[in-house]
Order: structure tokens, then C-alpha cells, then sequence
């Protein structure tokens, strides 16, 4: 793919917006998205849009700044400018502080994605949705089961309930 802006160097530097709801996308070669000012985003490396993410922690409490993780000894401020969290214990460590960041990142702090395949098997039991049971009390009503189908009623009404606190 070329350059939009040049048309002569292989575009390197994929730009997409959302303005006002309008998706733009720019494919620019290095020297031109250079010269629009897209040279130094975040670093180019994840440690680097991490650690912009976290913005300016000297605004945090003195007892935050001061607070160290037991096994790595890791502080915020580190973890932080690395954009790197020492070790497993640094979440338990800095929960409170970590977690606005791991929501914006992530989108939520459980973990809801493919697992490794090196990972052990386990088998967990399915949580069941609420267009689980929907399908559920579709196939009861079709089989005119409707006693069955007042119960997985219930169950949805009480499910959106909770989901709606």
C-alpha cells in the first residue's frame, strides 16, 4: 500500500479517528506521518503507551508514592515510567491505583479471553446468559411446556434485575 499523502514510499504508519462518530483512516509512509507529527506516538513500544497512560503519578498521596511491593520491591512511580508491573504480587500491592488503568486498557479486570495453549485443561462449567435462557423458554413455549417455561421466566427477570443494580 502507498503513502495517501506522497503516493511514492510504502505506507508504514496507519492512522484511524473517530470524529463525531466519522471513522478516517491515513496510511502514511514514515518520512510524511513524521512530518504530520506522528513520529513519537506513545514510543513506539507498548511500555511507552502504557507508561503515557498512567500519565503523572506525582499527583498520588505521599503513602502511594512511598508504598513498595514486598517481593520486588517495585514502587507506583516505577511501575508507572517502565509501564511494566514487577511481578504478580505488584496487582495485589497496588490494586487500588492499578485499577482504573486495567478497566481502560482491558475494558474490565476479568479476564475474559482465549487461554494459552501451553495453559493446564480445565474443564469450568458454562455460565449461563440471559440469551441462554431466552432460547431455553422460546423451545418450552414451542413444546407448549409452559409451567417449565414460567420458571427460566422468572429466572431472566431475575437476572436483568441483577444486572441492572
Amino acid at each position: 500500500m502507498l503513502c495517501e499523502k506522497c503516493g511514492k514510499n510504502n505506507a508504514t504508519t496507519h492512522i484511524k479517528s473517530v470524529v463525531n462518530g466519522v471513522v478516517s483512516e491515513k496510511n502514511l509512509c514514515g518520512y510524511c506521518a513524521a512530518k504530520e507529527g506522528y513520529s513519537g506516538l506513545a514510543h513506539n513500544s507498548l511500555a511507552g503507551m502504557l507508561a503515557s497512560m498512567f500519565g503523572d503519578v506525582t499527583g498520588f498521596a505521599p503513602s502511594v508514592a512511598a508504598k513498595k511491593c514486598s517481593v520486588c520491591g517495585a514502587s507506583f512511580s516505577d511501575i508507572a515510567e517502565s509501564g511494566r508491573v514487577g511481578c504478580s504480587e505488584c496487582y495485589k500491592a497496588f490494586y487500588e491505583e492499578l485499577l482504573p488503568y486495567l478497566k481502560r486498557v482491558h475494558g474490565g479486570t476479568k479476564h475474559a479471553g482465549r487461554v494459552p495453549n501451553k495453559a493446564p485443561l480445565m474443564v469450568k462449567p458454562k455460565e449461563i446468559t440471559v440469551d441462554d435462557l431466552r432460547l431455553k423458554l422460546n423451545e418450552l413455549v414451542r413444546e407448549e411446556k409452559f409451567e417449565e417455561a414460567a420458571v427460566i421466566r422468572d429466572k431472566i427477570k431475575e437476572m436483568e434485575e441483577k444486572g441492572n443494580e
